[in-house]
């Protein structure tokens, strides 16, 4: 993970030492000099001396003309690393800021390379939140997950994800299988709630998925059930007449959060399917899938910046248990290892 941004920053910031090093040489040929006219001299002028110390103890005065082809190229290459413009555009100008006219040691480049780097990170990631912490802060019960993404995002799997933990969280919970229009989708939902003992609110296939939903949410109350989680068809951003039923579902529904599951390994792909989503049926926060098969990294430090919308968690397997808050602070860690 991060291994593709991790080397091109190294390239990068070994690019700008080899543009540099002639600068360096240069002045360097001339230290000699300079100290024979130091001697000669009773009283040197201030802007020589600081001049002269800055040569004897190597250090590089880094301007934009000669980084600035290099800039355009790392900036480029992120982009192709499934890094979003803006989060790409971030980076570049903390790269400039830290070292355009700063006067710097050719051993240190790397370094503050790096940090300008994680600064624009850092700041590009947003906050996620508990959604545990949310439900039990909260007063309603029960309190209504609507979960959205596209076809083959694993979002069945997601979902069996989510009700282990709300049951781990000691947190009952009922699934509203309102995905009545692809085939199987009720029958995968059946298989996970045999393994985890959750009960399905279900219809046959066709059915209205609102009236599914509005059954589960019924049964909940009922029931006296924490959470109930509706299911929804993935739907690709263009088809109009399913998100029509998607805005209907949450209108009638009025559902407490709206997750969206998509791949980590989407790319940029997956920011315009959350703005898609975000218009259409306002989407709080996304949970990124197989972020264990993504090479890259660039989707889950861009995904907020990209889209407005926080990750919270991140899959990274096929068991149960392999669903993961997401931690600002340890995603910043294996950027830097």
């Amino acid at each position: 993970m991060f291994d593709f941004l991790k080397s091109k920053v190294k390239e990068f910031a070994d690019k700008v030492k080899r543009i540099v090093e002639p600068k360096k040489e240069e002045k360097e040929g001339k230290r000699e000099k300079a100290k024979k006219e130091v001697k000669k001299k009773a009283k040197v002028k201030l802007g020589l001396k600081k001049s002269i110390e800055g040569l004897i103890k190597g250090k590089i005065k880094v301007e934009e003309n000669d980084i600035k082809d290099l800039l355009e190229e790392l900036e480029l290459t992120l982009i192709q690393g499934d890094v979003a413009f803006e989060v790409a555009e971030s980076i570049k100008e903390s790269i400039k800021s830290s070292l355009i006219g700063k006067e710097v040691k050719k051993d240190k480049i790397e370094e503050i390379i790096k940090k300008a780097v994680i600064k624009a990170v850092e700041e590009s990631m947003g906050e996620p939140f508990s959604l545990i912490e949310l439900i039990k802060r909260s007063d309603k019960r029960p309190f209504v997950i609507a979960i959205f993404g596209t076809n083959g995002s694993g979002k069945t799997t997601t979902i069996a994800k989510l009700v282990k933990m709300l049951k781990d969280s000691n947190l009952s919970v009922v699934v509203a299988a309102s995905d009545t229009f692809r085939a199987a989708s009720i029958e995968q939902l059946e298989e996970h709630a045999k393994k985890l003992g959750f009960r399905i609110i279900k219809r046959n296939y066709g059915a209205d998925p609102t009236s599914v939903a509005y059954d589960a949410v019924e049964h909940a109350k009922s029931k006296h059930i924490d959470v109930v989680i509706i299911d929804t068809a993935g739907r690709q951003e263009l088809n109009i007449n399913l998100m029509k039923e998607l805005e209907k579902l949450v209108r009638v529904i009025k559902p407490d959060i709206k997750l969206f599951v998509g791949e980590s390994i989407a790319g940029s792909a997956l920011y315009e399917q959350v703005k898609n989503y975000n218009k259409a049926v306002g989407i709080d926060a996304v949970i990124l899938t197989k972020f264990d098969l993504d090479p890259k990294g660039g989707t889950v430090i861009s995904a907020y910046k990209a889209s407005g919308v926080p990750v919270i968690y991140l899959g990274v397997g096929q068991k149960y248990e392999d669903l993961l808050p997401f931690n600002k602070e340890e995603i910043i860690k294996r950027l830097v290892e």
